[in-house]
């Protein structure tokens, strides 16, 4: 069995948040488990597949999952190294607020369409100033519960984060190139290798890749680096050997990503999650 080690950051009438680890120990999918309440998963390190019934979702840094209550689900890890998500059960009265109606399912409890759904940078960072705050006492409740619901609004909103019609065969090869690229992200992988462990063109690649997630491969690999980075910038002492552990040729060249990506430096991002 994988060992999971589960800690509550926040429990409030509103909602919970738990930080979820896994060694990922099990390649094969682990006996089926129900979900006893509607949780939205943010993936913030490793990857996972997640079964329910015929479907699978790959699930890394750049989706939430969604968890409906009642529902049977399995999971596997196909990639080694485990995972880590941060798990926010929400008052089912709020997600109807939050949730744009075309998102939820038909009938009385409050379920989502769909397994999964991409979410954009600044979610990300809010994600991992959650995560950080909380884990370090750092972070008045008030102030969590805010900014839990601003990302779950950030995530479901229409303006941050799109839904992708894609075929099923096109889906299957999307979710092998995620996996690869999350098996790690620090690899400098060339667009032939990948084209090449996926069993397709460099060029169809390309193309299906950027249609399926509306943005081309190499930002995508981009993003889970610096997914990568805001896990470990809480403890991090050597900004230029997380730099180049995570692929950055330099210090310089991370600095860039980053601050292109999340609006501060990597310094600036340490320094707001120790103070607060």
């Amino acid at each position: 069995m994988n060992e999971l080690r589960v800690t509550s950051l926040l429990e409030t009438t509103t909602l919970s948040i738990r930080d979820i680890r896994c060694s990922g120990d099990c390649k094969h999918k682990t006996p089926s488990e129900c979900a006893t309440a509607l949780h939205l998963v943010y993936p913030y390190r490793g990857a996972f597949m997640r079964h329910v019934g015929a479907g699978e979702t790959v699930a890394e840094a750049n989706q939430l999952v969604f968890f409906n209550e009642d529902e049977e689900y399995a999971v596997s890890h196909p990639v080694s190294g485990g995972d880590g998500c941060l798990s926010i059960a929400v008052d089912p009265a709020l997600i109807r607020e939050l949730a744009p109606a075309d998102q939820l399912a038909e009938g009385p409890a409050t379920r989502f369409r769909r397994a999964h759904r991409g979410i954009d940078p600044r979610a990300q960072a809010l994600v991992a100033l959650l995560r950080h705050g909380l884990a370090r006492g750092a972070m008045e409740t008030l102030e969590a519960e805010t900014l839990a619901l601003t990302l779950i609004r950030r995530s479901l909103g229409e303006r941050t984060s799109h839904e992708r019609a894609t075929s099923y065969g096109r889906e299957k090869l999307v979710d092998r190139t995620k996996l690869l690229l999350a098996a790690d992200p620090g690899r400098r992988w060339t667009l032939a290798a990948i084209a090449r462990e996926v069993g397709v063109s460099p060029v169809y690649l390309t193309q299906v890749f950027a249609q399926a997630e509306g943005v081309p491969l190499y930002r995508y690999q981009l993003r889970l680096r610096l997914a990568r980075a805001l896990d470990l910038l809480g403890d991090c002492r050597d900004l230029t050997m997380l730099a180049l552990d995570l692929g950055f040729s330099s210090h310089s060249h991370f600095t860039s990503a980053f601050r292109q990506l999340y609006g501060r430096s990597p310094g600036e991002f340490q320094r707001a999650v120790r103070v607060r």
